[in-house]
């Protein structure tokens, strides 16, 4: 008695399978009973229909052919009526995929749906395979022609070898049911052909099927045999031609027969300009120099000079340029996939690609990207330069002094080279890539040149297409290049040079933002480079890093973030060597076992009679600026000015002490406080510099909280310039202060009534929480702080 009948006899399958399924759809090709495959499924579509399998507490799922249709189109219609219910064997997830073993059990036909959308499930009746007797000479022939077709595939592919043994010895040759199903899934036939041996029951005319097409896959293999045969007699063929050539280069050699290493030389410059359009003006160059370098001996000092200047001049890409990639779609995922949050930013740049598509190409261009250190300025560049399907090019421009790193030295001098932008065409083999300039508010200037001077050529649509570089002394066009410059600031940048950009300002980060952040890409990388490369090593959670971004990594970027996460990973490391258990757990309490004391206190604004909070722009991103007024002594009059103050700064503070000395009594204050004391006025912290005018209106409130005795209201901040008639004018960095405001939990803002329009069109998310009042005089301030 056989292994089956056994079982038949102790149950049949469909009394123990379910009568009720939960459905997956399979888009490539049908699944047999007897098969162990894994599939691979997407969480965001089938982590339900698994999360309800695992509770339900079955391990059979159905899996059903949908035609190729993709997963997250399938619906009712695409099920085909019949199937094969499968035991779960494993299920484990790896990021955003479940991996999961099935192994086939038995056929199915759907009879009822019972969910028809994700999660799909069905009432199912079992199909009973029609099994021969051991009698049945025309069973035994069909099983016999099924072994010997699939032992005919053998030679071609020892995978069905491997295959065919591991069947043998799970099923035997007593199954031909199974080796119908078997035969069938060995096959590379169309899934269509497939499901209809699957819904084949009667086992006669299944195996009929499947012979049929085993006969057309040794058909095809024995002609891909043939095909790699004659393949593999041509490189056979070829090798001993190269065998025979190396053979005869060393005869010549030997005879004084071969070329010498000018000619080759040359063959070599002809070869690279074959496959490039070069113009007529360079092309007259490059074929002058070839004459000169003819005639020239290896010994000369001019041979080398003259060797590179032509190896130069023909590795310069002419006339070749890559194709843009101007899918605004595609486009879009590349953005969000390398960068969180920055949705204004990342709509300019499809704006961008989006007129280049309209125009036939982008060409001309110069964008300028602005922001806090830590945004992602840099990888922002890399990510447009993807999403163009454009070769990228970097260097940096911080502290360059040295206008020939721009133009190129001149041939006269020993070691001299092209400039970087020929550099950057060489590398990246094509005239239009993606040139990235870093860091271009930090060039400087000395006695060798001006590199900003420099860069107004080639920054300049209208001037750039005949760019002409001091070593190769040949016109160069750059106008279908791409340049996108980075900067902190843009008080450095030359003017004429900033009104050749246009610019995009990136803002600083919301703790929020940073959350997400640190957890799609930053604890990754960190984790990778710790050598953290399970998952379950390491468990951050998410509360511990909003602490991380509140109390130890409070700038605009996210740099000094992904320093505290790289500690913890590497401590992480130490535990994990010390045979501490898995994972590593870091909850917001433990943070102080791994970072330290925090380097900034939730509780850190100052609050008082003559304290007031001011919102500043900095090259970091936003700050408050807790300015702070005391009347010292009355031994003499005046007003003394602390706290690493600029000029502007120092005016701003003068301009509102005779602002208030000029109207005490529409401002409620005794002139004789102002006029019989010393007033000192403190911008903490002492060593941070600080300079602009955006502090006029908070300073003003500092001295009127000082001689009125009340303290302003609590978790108010205020910015705005005043002039000398109490007008209240616009300041720039809105966007910076107002984050300032918010991670500094303030909320309610007094902002220039000129400024509402920035204020407006801040997104939804920054500005919810927040009330703004908006003055255009002094007045209207004061009536709102007390």
């Amino acid at each position: 008695m056989t292994e089956s009948e056994i079982v038949n006899k102790l149950a049949r399958p469909e009394d123990l399978l379910p009568g009720v399924l939960n459905l997956l759809p399979l888009k490539k090709r049908p699944f047999f009973p007897g098969q162990i495959l894994p599939v691979v499924l997407d969480v965001e579509q089938w982590g339900k229909t698994l999360e309800t399998q695992s509770e339900s507490g079955q391990d059979c799922l159905g899996v059903v052919y949908t035609g190729g249709v993709p997963a997250d189109r399938v619906s009712r219609e695409h099920f085909r009526s019949i199937g094969t219910v499968c035991k779960i064997h494993q299920i484990e997830r790896n990021e955003n995929q479940y991996h999961v073993v099935l192994a086939g059990l038995q056929r199915f036909e759907i009879t009822d749906w019972v969910a028809d959308t994700p999660v799909f499930a069905a009432t199912v009746r079992y199909l009973t395979d029609l099994e021969a007797r051991e009698n049945d000479l025309q069973i035994k022939a069909y099983t016999t022609a099924v072994v010997n077709t699939i032992k005919e595939l053998l030679p071609h592919n020892p995978m069905y070898g491997e295959e065919l043994k591991m069947f043998l010895n799970h099923f035997g040759t007593g199954a031909p049911s199974r080796l119908a199903d078997f035969g069938a899934s060995l096959t590379t036939s169309d899934a269509d052909e497939l499901q209809e041996v699957l819904e084949t029951v009667d086992l006669v005319k299944r195996m009929e099927k499947t012979l049929v097409l085993l006969q057309k896959e040794v058909e095809i293999a024995r002609a891909q045999t043939d095909i790699r045969e004659h393949i593999e007699a041509e490189v056979t063929q070829h090798q001993r031609e190269m065998f025979l050539r190396e053979q005869l280069k060393f005869i010549q050699k030997e005879l004084g027969l071969s070329k010498d290493g000018k000619e080759s030389e040359i063959e070599a410059f002809q070869a690279r300009l074959a496959e490039l359009e070069v113009p007529d003006h360079a092309r007259k160059v490059i074929d002058g120099e070839l004459d000169k370098f003819r005639m020239l001996d290896r010994g000369s000092p001019e041979y080398t000079i003259t060797s590179n200047y032509l190896d130069w001049l023909t590795s310069i890409p002419w006339g070749r340029y890559g194709i843009d990639q101007l899918d605004l779609d595609a486009a879009e995922r590349i953005l969000d996939r390398d960068h969180e949050g920055l949705d204004e930013v990342k709509q300019r740049i499809l704006e961008f690609i989006a007129v280049g598509r309209m125009k036939g190409g982008i060409s001309g261009s110069i964008l300028l990207l602005v922001g806090p250190p830590g945004v992602g300025k840099t990888s922002l560049g890399r990510s447009i330069a993807d999403a163009l399907g454009r070769r990228f090019y970097r260097f940096s421009l911080g502290g360059m002094r040295d206008e020939a790193e721009i133009k190129g030295h001149r041939r006269t001098y020993i070691g001299a080279m092209p400039g970087k932008f020929v550099q950057a065409l060489r590398e990246c083999g094509s005239s239009n890539p993606v040139v990235m300039l870093d860091e271009i508010d930090k060039i400087g200037a000395s006695f060798r040149g001006d590199p900003a001077s420099a860069l107004l050529e080639v920054l300049d649509p209208e001037q750039n297409r005949d760019f002409l570089d001091h070593y190769v002394d040949v016109r160069i066009d750059l106008s279908n290049v791409l340049f996108i410059c980075t900067a902190n600031q843009l008080d450095t940048i030359p003017g004429p040079l900033l009104d050749r950009m246009e610019e995009i300002r990136l803002s600083g980060y919301l703790a929020v933002e940073k959350v997400a952040i640190a957890r799609r890409h930053l604890l990754p990388r960190q984790m990778e480079k710790a050598g953290l490369k399970k998952r379950g090593h390491l468990r951050v959670d998410t509360p511990a890093i909003r602490r991380i971004a509140e109390v130890y990594a409070r700038e605009a970027g996210v740099r000094r973030l992904e320093k505290m996460l790289g500690t913890i990973a590497r401590k992480a490391a130490v535990s994990i060597l010390k045979e501490t258990p898995l994972p590593v757990h870091v909850t917001a309490g433990r943070l102080e076992e791994y970072l330290g004391q925090p380097v900034f206190s939730r509780e850190d604004r100052i609050t008082g009679i003559g304290v007031v909070t001011g919102l500043a722009w900095t090259a970091l991103g936003g700050e408050t600026l807790d300015v702070e007024a005391l009347r010292s002594h009355e031994f003499s009059r005046g007003l003394q000015l602390t706290g690493h103050l600029g000029n502007v700064m120092k005016e701003s503070a003068e301009i509102a002490y005779s602002y208030i000395l000029g109207n005490t009594e529409r401002l409620g204050v005794e002139r004789s406080f102002f006029e019989q004391a010393l007033i000192h006025l403190h911008v903490p912290a002492g060593a941070t510099p600080k300079d602009g005018p955006s502090a006029g209106i908070t300073m003003t409130s500092a001295l009127i909280s000082l001689a009125s005795s009340k303290p302003v209201r609590r978790s108010l901040a205020m910015t705005g310039e005043l002039s000398l008639t109490g007008q209240v004018l616009p300041v720039g960095g809105i966007r910076e202060k107002v984050i300032a405001a918010r991670r500094m939990k303030i909320r309610r803002l007094i902002l220039p009534a000129a400024n509402s329009r920035d204020f407006d069109e801040l997104p939804d998310y920054i500005r919810s929480g927040l009330s703004a009042d908006f003055v255009s005089h002094y007045e209207q301030v004061h009536a709102l702080i007390f």
